[in-house]
């Protein structure tokens, strides 16, 4: 038996409607709609400003594993060297932390050696103890800027809005340009005594002149200024970077 209370669609929707036709909306609902536009706005910003910080923190670690490695390569300045009366022909590598010389032994052979600086060593020009420290702070100061920034990401993820969710990147950003410029330091001293073609008295024993017959810039120093710019790039990104606080709807209801 037919059913006498269910309500036809065409007198539910309006006559001629399409059963797939939206509804217009009804002027008490305005509130509600803006609502959820707001709703809609307030979640997509925590997912950009994830990604910014997410790329500043990528440009970051790499610049710090760059860092690292230029501090272990021995690459920074490379001599070369004729016949003399205190060496043999070679190239000489001159790190921030030790100097290795390649004599041409041979046509086919080459004997090395490698001597790690010491603080008796007081001839080291000053240039490269400072470049020293400075590298060491800069990895330190690139460690505690990841730290930062994993608990920056990690507010951020949660949605959190507190105060220390913007507190965060500052910090990283000031950590990654301080640790930036200490590695920028050292890659433009040492591009200046290249340059300038500055000697180096080593230990006698090395049996090394006091300036090669020519001498360049190694590949330390290209991995050593692409970290710098790493770091530094990074440390804008988080000065740059604002917190999104999505702010909390309260739609009015009106009355009927």
């Amino acid at each position: 038996a037919p059913v006498s209370n269910i309500t036809p669609l065409t007198t539910r929707w309006g006559v001629g409607r399409s059963l797939f036709q939206a509804q217009e909306p009804h002027p008490h609902d305005a509130p509600y709609l803006f609502a959820d536009a707001q709703y809609a706005v307030s979640m997509a910003l925590p997912q950009s400003a994830n990604s910014c910080q997410s790329a500043g923190f990528t440009l970051a670690t790499l610049g710090w594993i760059l860092t690292i490695t230029s501090m272990g390569l021995v690459e920074w300045r490379v001599w070369h060297i004729g016949n003399t009366s205190l060496s043999h022909s070679g190239v000489v590598c001159v790190g921030m932390w030790k100097v290795c010389i390649y004599h041409h032994a041979s046509n086919a052979n080459r004997s090395t050696l490698c001597y790690h600086y010491t603080q008796e060593d007081t001839d080291i020009p000053l240039d490269i103890r400072i470049c020293q420290n400075l590298l060491l702070v800069a990895s330190i100061l690139g460690l505690m800027g990841r730290v930062s920034t994993i608990f920056a990401l990690k507010n951020v993820c949660v949605g959190s809005v507190q105060r220390n969710a913007t507190f965060g990147p500052l910090v990283s950003g000031i950590l990654d340009i301080a640790a930036g410029l200490c590695v920028l330091i050292p890659v433009i001293w040492n591009y200046h005594s290249v340059m300038n073609e500055e000697g180096i008295a080593f230990p006698p024993f090395l049996s090394l002149p006091f300036k090669p017959n020519t001498q360049e810039l190694g590949s330390a120093v290209l991995v050593a200024g692409l970290s710098a710019i790493m770091m530094l790039s990074s440390g804008l990104i988080f000065l740059f970077y604002r917190c999104p606080i999505a702010r909390q709807v309260q739609p009015q209801t009106s009355e009927m």
